[in-house]
């Protein structure tokens, strides 16, 4: 009797610059994938993470060590970290046997978080292409701090980062605007929050840009920038606040939509009954109508809510 195909496994590639909150989206995510009934399964592949506050499954750190690489081969922390992630690539047999055990598992891997990996650097999409030929569909998670928002020449660096990223990774993608909580600290918007998140008409920025002499001098550059960003037309955001649920659904929302877990697979738990899970009193619970009138249209509902309708 021919043996039966392995399961097709889903999962996020969680990537983003330093400090753009991965690790705690790795965190706050895996515990709201718990509470809807997945089985999760969190990989850590970046070498520089010490004192993880999630339970890895998977630790690179048991192949390849930042600290032994930069000691025994004299590099910095950067080179040192393209260094490891090219030594992942080259034993990929190693990976592939330490996921073998967790088929069945909805991964969350938290990536490195040097930017040249994602933008031109060739050792993680060819580490992602591999996952793909093991038949694991992975969305890329891309997480931008939220207050690059307060700043229009920073926002465009960030458009400008997250379409490189797009296009270098090769895999679904969802860009995503981290720490919502903590934007009102970083200053005043100069636009309503939806401009950001939709990248609406640029030409806005450059006008708030002509008003800082020291950028008047590089219209012409922005211009060309922001040209390029809206011929591509493919960047927008999710605003992600980790200690709300609802502002976890609609990111998960988009994600399953992403790589097709939301048209293959149903949830064993109702939306209610994840919704009133004990996840710790910072947690912000809505009822489920009033994710429906927020959010979409009652037709848009993922297989989760669908079963839920009358």
């Amino acid at each position: 009797m021919a043996e039966a195909a392995p399961a097709t496994a889903f999962g996020q590639a969680v990537i983003g610059p330093p400090g753009s909150g991965k690790t705690t989206y790795c965190r706050g995510m895996s515990e709201f994938l718990r509470a809807l009934g997945r089985r999760v399964a969190v990989v850590n592949l970046d070498p520089a993470n010490e004192g993880l506050p999630y339970e890895c499954a998977v630790d690179v750190g048991e192949l390849v060590g930042l600290g032994d690489v930069m000691e025994a081969l004299r590099l910095g922390p950067n080179g040192g970290l393209l260094y490891c992630m090219e030594y992942l690539e080259a034993n990929l047999d190693w990976l592939r046997a330490k996921l073998a055990p967790l088929r069945g598992h909805y991964f969350l891997f938290d990536c490195p978080g040097q930017v040249e990996l994602c933008t031109h650097h060739g050792a993680l999409r060819s580490i992602f292409s591999q996952m793909a030929q093991w038949d694991l569909r992975l969305t890329a998670v891309h997480l931008v701090d939220s207050h690059y928002c307060t700043d229009p020449a920073k926002f465009i660096s960030v458009l400008c980062t997250s379409l490189a990223t797009m296009l270098h990774v090769e895999l679904p993608h969802v860009n995503v605007l981290s720490k919502m909580d903590l934007i009102e600290h970083y200053g005043k918007l100069a636009f309503n929050l939806d401009y950001y998140t939709e990248v609406l008409d640029l030409s806005y920025l450059l006008d708030h840009l002509a008003s800082d002499p020291f950028f008047s001098h590089y219209r012409q550059l922005n211009e060309k920038l922001v040209q390029l960003i809206e011929d591509y037309s493919l960047v927008s955001f999710i605003p992600l606040n980790i200690q709300d649920k609802d502002s976890i659904q609609r990111v998960l929302q988009a994600v399953d939509k992403a790589n097709g877990y939301c048209f293959g697979v149903q949830e064993q738990r109702s939306l209610g009954a994840m919704m009133s899970a004990a996840m710790g009193a910072d947690f912000h619970f809505s009822s489920t109508l009033g994710i429906q009138e927020k959010y979409q249209a009652p037709s848009e509902l993922p297989a989760e809510q669908e079963a839920m309708q009358p």
